[in-house]
């Protein structure tokens, strides 16, 4: 049986209103940390800049998902919900691959954490904002039962734990300059993470059975 969660217009607005934000946040980070990132000679902040403009990325193609039905209390179209899903799992691989490469010339230049104060504050306002847009895009992702919003949320989660690995690199440094390979070391373990989940998201919306679904139950979807 066709089922239609209450209030699905609203929910499509509000996954709209969250990817606009997202958007609006992340370009704004992405050009700050690549600015500062470039005039500290730091891989890791510019690579967190450029790493935000995966998350725009994802956004927006969560705008293009609900183009169209917006407003309308009508079921998920599966059709794109399978296109946008495969390609918010591309963005996953980019953003593993992008973050292997910046860790692994860091260790082999055995570069230190960014500890200068804007390093620092843009971490504590990802982490802040980051958190919020996960926790709120993770809501409509299961009130809509809706792939492309979960792994948007899931973007934003893999934004967050970067923003810890940033920090927590440079509190650790600061503190013994033997730990200068930390931050790098476990951004590669987290790249190696975010990789698997892209490429089982890519082979999980080329399933036949793919369904749409963000995993809390499989909703009829129209073709």
């Amino acid at each position: 049986m066709m089922k239609i969660a209450i209030g699905s217009a609203a929910l499509k607005k509000r996954a709209i209103q969250l990817s606009w934000f997202t958007i609006c946040y992340n370009i704004i980070e992405g050009l700050v940390s690549v600015y500062f990132g470039l005039e500290k000679d730091s891989i890791a902040l510019a690579g967190f800049g450029a790493d935000s403009f995966i998350e725009v990325a994802s956004a927006i193609v969560v705008l293009w998902r609900f183009k169209g039905e917006a407003g309308f209390s009508t079921p998920l179209a599966l059709a794109n919900e399978r296109t946008a899903t495969r390609i918010i799992g591309w963005l996953f691989v980019l953003l593993a691959a992008g973050t292997i490469a910046g860790s692994a010339l860091k260790l082999f230049q055995h570069g230190s954490p960014d500890t200068t104060i804007p390093g620092v504050i843009i971490s504590l306002l990802s982490l802040s904002f980051m958190f919020y847009l996960w926790s709120a895009k993770k809501k409509v992702a299961r009130a809509l039962d809706s792939a492309t919003v979960a792994k948007d949320a899931d973007c934003s989660l893999a934004c967050i734990k970067l923003s810890f690995v940033l920090l927590a690199g440079s509190a650790l440094y600061s503190l013994s300059p033997l730990f200068w390979w930390v931050d790098s070391a476990a951004a590669l373990a987290i790249a190696f993470m975010i990789g698997q989940e892209g490429v089982e998201t890519i082979r999980a919306a080329g399933r036949e059975d793919f369904c749409g679904g963000c995993g809390c139950g499989c909703s009829s979807r129209q073709k």
